[in-house]
């Protein structure tokens, strides 16, 4: 695959530095990146804006995100919006009511070089108290997921666990994953 057929993007420049302590330089040479900023919201209309004027095969979300089961790199692919509730209407909680696709998205036929094959429970709030999922929780890959596969574009996701649940833990490790990111991107120049 060609990098130029490839975006990756990501909420903040933390967590993909260009610059960190001692000058070391961090970079996805030759690729398109996009911050979107935090939040579905922002996740959404950013993206979107640049797939519309844009020619992309496949959209690679990498960013931080909490666990208490996983540590280090992870692949998700397979989303849910954990902080949709309308089960006083009767749904389920991260059921979208009226929609016609499934509410949990799921690109796990895409194939990644860690193929775990995690689901991301994202929501629009930093969650402190993350042992009610079992995976990964963020705070945008829903939104990436949905506007991708409204686009009819593959996508996938890479989290750093940064921490699960700690904002502290979070500050501290937002940026240390990018090495390893760097390294599956190798996996893509290869296709």
């Amino acid at each position: 695959m060609n990098r130029k057929d490839i975006l990756i993007v990501s909420a903040l420049k933390q967590e993909i530095p260009v610059l960190k302590k001692g000058g070391i330089i961090y970079s996805l040479e030759n690729y398109d990146v996009l911050y979107t900023g935090v939040g579905k919201v922002n996740a959404t209309y950013n993206l979107t804006k640049v797939l519309i004027d844009n020619d992309f095969d496949l959209v690679i979300n990498y960013g931080t995100g909490a666990s208490k089961t996983y540590k280090g790199l992870v692949d998700c692919t397979r989303f849910v919006q954990r902080d949709m509730d309308v089960t006083p209407l009767g749904f389920k909680k991260g059921e979208t009511p009226f929609e016609d696709e499934p509410s949990m998205i799921d690109f796990s036929h895409i194939k990644n070089p860690i193929d775990k094959n995690l689901i991301c429970y994202t929501g629009d709030t930093f969650e402190t108290n993350i042992s009610q999922y079992d995976d990964v929780v963020d705070m945008e890959s829903y939104a990436l997921a949905k506007t991708c596969r409204n686009l009819d574009i593959d996508f996938v996701s890479y989290k750093y666990i940064s921490d699960d649940g700690n904002a502290d833990d979070w500050e501290k490790n937002c940026s240390k994953g990018v090495e390893v990111f760097k390294k599956v991107l190798e996996y893509y120049d290869n296709l």
